[in-house]
């Protein structure tokens, strides 16, 4: 009780334990509380014999305390069970391109059923479609097009709508059929479709659909394109999606006139709270645009949809296994600021064997355990418990995690005049004494109406600045400190230190009383410098015999540079160093062909040619031949040169490269030239010819203009008898 000492700050009590024993704590009074879970529920996991409920996820119910900054693991087990009950909603584009489909889809409620009862022992199907939004320019608002919005007059069909409810989750196969044989066919003015908005109002109108507590699947199939958020714009709807459901009494959308498309991330989140699985059943030229879309939309799959709808069972009984093969664990997106959430997956022998990184696991087959290690900490103190709920995605169970921090210390109760403050003048509390009225001081010691200056003791003589340095308050002539302080006068600062890299003491030290004490290995004012020369060394050498290490860092003498000092400016490189050493003495050629031997002491082997790779050197020797090298260094520092031979002189053989391909392109060309003056002089002789013959037989027939009038007249009188 008497380990703070005089001018320290009751907050010197908190440290690491190890701190606490060094400084004379007695292991048995410190407080050091430790991480715990509780769990609260665990019901046992389904088999294959059980049907009357189901339970796939334990444990349902865990209570955790975590001190802050220490990770609690909590194990999570899944059994997919067989026969688990699926609710399938079949929503349906009905724009005029589907006409066909829509003829098929009439007679598809038994044959789904089926498939659908191979693998679960309840199911519910039920049906919905959608067209467009109402207003220009997404459908024809003139009279005669909004009655009859296809393209032939003597076909059946409706008025445009956004999306219809028709049919409530049911395990009736001839309702389905019976409900959707009703359904017409409808048309629209764009390619793109308003699936998003069908979307939004199957999943947020949870009672008009029916939607139980189960395997939820909803089939989108379309043969065109969706329109998304910003799209309403151009039909004068601003409004963003509001996610609420707007269905009347005939289970139309009635407000999709006011608000715009969904966005893609809203679709997904309500999808994903929903815990509502997505099957996109498309035709093949939208193929590659919904599985973009998928990738977006957590536990979604695309399947291929014939031009007929001809295959749309089995693509939903494929899609359908896929998902249901396919455990994803995740958390809740609310989740409390100061939480942490990472996952291990421990998948047995599906595809995803063993452990991996992140809450997935697939090819799980039915009746097969898989088991998930869920990694929670709190990154500070929490204002109170929080809630955590996991699930796994398309399964309707959860495990709730209630989550408190232990942030208190838990010591005891508090004793009442209690002897260790001055006998009875205040009561003690987790070592501190709290005082009774009319005493003050860290153990109650003194009445403040009998001290004669007391502010006097808490300054330096003659001193007339605050108390205590500032940094704490003056109680019965004594300066009590605040957590950052220490000294009589308070005038040690322990987070006044320098920094480094932005931490106190470059996180290498301790501040002490302004100043940094370092730990092993690092010195400096901010133990900012490491003793170390790993850094600096390499191949046994430091700083290559270049230059200095400080702070394991090499500091290069004039004229080089690199980290550790092994290039300079005006060096040579090491092929340059080597070149005329492997020319003499491979084949006694070159600058030091007459001092070869007393110049080079390399070892030099001669090898045939060979395929090279970057560490080869390949340098002009002094013939102008190409000459190729691997220099090797062994532990001893001789060098060995493998030599692979020269190539003959690099200069004549670009010369010769490029006078024969300049001469190439112009013979190419001149050859060009001479085709395409015989192609033009043969049809130049052909039309002439033709020209002639035509000229030849050509005949000409003399008609006079009815038009022309000639220009004399001549007159005749008849009674002239040429007398």
């Amino acid at each position: 009780m008497d380990f703070v000492q005089a001018g320290e700050s009751d907050m010197e009590r908190c440290a690491p334990r190890v701190e606490l024993e060094r400084r004379g704590c007695l292991p048995s009074e410190i407080m050091d509380p430790h991480s715990g879970q509780r769990v609260l529920e665990d019901r046992p996991l389904s088999n294959s014999t059980q049907r009357q409920s189901f339970t796939q996820l334990a444990p349902q119910r865990i209570a955790l305390q975590l001190r802050p900054g220490e990770e609690q693991r909590v194990t999570v087990r899944f059994r997919r069970a067989e026969g688990y009950p699926v609710d399938l909603y079949y929503l349906m584009d009905l724009s005029y391109s589907m006409k066909d489909d829509l003829e098929n889809i009439k007679r598809l409620g038994n044959h789904l059923l089926a498939a659908l009862r191979d693998v679960t022992t309840s199911v519910k199907i039920g049906f919905g479609s959608f067209v467009d939004k109402t207003v220009l320019p997404y459908v024809n608002t003139a009279p005669s097009k909004w009655q009859h919005p296809c393209p032939h007059l003597n076909e059946t069909c409706q008025s445009a709508f956004s999306y219809q409810h028709v049919l409530t989750l049911t395990d009736n196969a001839s309702e389905f059929e019976s409900r959707v044989s009703q359904q017409r066919i409808s048309g629209n003015m764009d390619p793109a479709e308003g699936g998003f908005d069908a979307i939004m109002q199957a999943v947020t109108c949870k009672e008009q659909i029916g939607w139980r507590n189960v395997t939820k699947l909803l089939v989108f199939t379309s043969d065109g394109t969706f329109h998304m958020a910003g799209d309403g714009k151009l039909g004068g709807v601003y409004m963003p999606n509001d996610g609420r459901c707007h269905l009347d009494a005939r289970g139309l959308y009635t407000k999709s006139h006011l608000y715009d498309y969904p966005s893609v991330a809203h679709l997904a989140e309500v999808l994903s709270e929903s815990n509502i699985q997505a099957i996109f059943a498309v035709t093949g030229p939208r193929l590659s645009m919904y599985e973009e879309l998928s990738r977006l939309i957590p536990k979604s799959v695309v399947g291929e949809l014939m031009e007929d709808s001809s295959n749309v069972v089995q693509l939903i009984a494929d899609a359908y296994s896929s998902l249901s093969s396919t455990v994803n664990l995740v958390h809740s997106s609310d989740l409390a600021p100061g939480i942490a959430i990472a996952y291990d997956s421990y998948c047995g022998d599906s595809e995803t064997s063993g452990r991996t990184q992140g809450g997935e696991c697939l090819g799980v087959r039915v009746n097969q355990q898989v088991e998930f290690s869920v990694r929670i900490k709190a990154t500070t103190c929490l204002p109170g418990p929080q809630k955590v709920v996991l699930r796994v995605l398309g399964v309707g169970e959860e495990v709730h995690i209630e989550v408190a921090t232990l942030c208190d210390c838990q010591c005891g109760d508090t004793q009442p005049y209690a002897p260790h403050c001055s006998g009875g003048r205040g009561n003690l509390t987790c070592g501190i004494c709290s005082c009774q009225e009319g005493h003050a001081g860290r153990l109650c010691e003194c009445k403040p109406e009998e001290l004669v200056d007391a502010e006097a003791a808490c300054r330096d003589a003659n001193d007339t600045g605050p108390v205590c340095s500032g940094k704490g308050q003056c109680v019965c002539g004594k300066c009590q400190c605040n957590a950052q302080a220490s000294g009589p006068l308070c005038k040690c600062d322990d987070a006044g230190c320098e920094r480094h890299n932005g931490q106190l003491c470059g996180g290498n030290g301790q501040c002490k009383c302004g100043n940094c004490e370092c730990h092993e290995n690092y010195t400096g004012s901010a133990c900012q410098c490491s003793l170390e020369t790993s850094g600096c060394t390499q191949e046994g050498v430091v700083c290559s015999g270049h230059g200095h290490c400080a702070c394991n860092r090499c500091h290069c003498d004039a004229g080089w540079f690199d980290s550790h000092c092994s290039r300079c400016a005006d060096c040579q490189t090491p092929c340059e160093e080597h070149r005329n050493c492997a020319e003499c003495r491979a084949f006694g050629t070159g600058l030091l062909w007459e001092t070869c031997s007393a110049s080079c002491n390399q070892t030099v082997n001669v090898v045939p040619a060979s395929a090279t790779d970057e560490r080869w050197c390949q340098t002009k020797a002094e013939d102008g031949s190409l000459l190729i090298y691997l220099i090797e260094r062994d532990k001893e520092g001789a060098i060995t040169l493998t030599v692979n031979g020269k190539e003959g002189n690099t200069t004549k053989k670009t010369f010769k490269l490029v006078l024969s391909s300049v001469l190439g392109l112009v013979l190419f060309g001149l050859f060009l030239i001479i085709v395409y003056r015989i192609v033009l002089e043969i049809y130049d002789r052909r039309e002439f010819k033709r020209f002639e013959k035509e000229r030849k037989h050509a005949k000409w027939n003399e008609v006079n203009n009815p038009l022309y009038r000639s220009a004399t007249t001549t007159v005749i009188n008849p009674k002239y008898n040429g007398d």
